[in-house]
């Protein structure tokens, strides 16, 4: 092995270094960003699944909106919070509107 590496002037180790490094961080970088991301960083995280219910008789007349960016401080309802969410990242989320008459 040594033999090897006296072979190499420092000029051509300190790049095949160079190259190692950022070959482990492309490789760190693409794991990490195939990982599931989670949607829901705050809201009754105690739960195994955050079910939420509405009775009919309980939505008041005309729209009613509802979070599905789960960014909303007044959960589950909408708050516009996915507004600044679709700005900084271009997407395109909105609430789930439910009129009743």
């Amino acid at each position: 092995m040594s033999d090897i590496l006296q072979k190499f002037d420092a000029q051509t180790l300190g790049l095949c270094l160079a190259s190692a490094i950022f070959g482990a961080a492309v490789s760190y970088f693409l794991t990490s960003r195939s990982m599931p991301l989670v949607l829901n960083t705050d809201h009754e995280k105690e739960k195994p699944k955050v079910c939420t219910n509405v009775d009919i008789e309980d939505l008041t007349p005309g729209t009613n909106a509802y979070c599905r960016c789960w960014k909303s401080k007044k959960f589950p309802y909408c708050d516009g919070s996915h507004n600044k969410h679709n700005a900084a990242t271009g997407d395109n989320l909105g609430p789930l509107l439910v009129n009743k008459e």
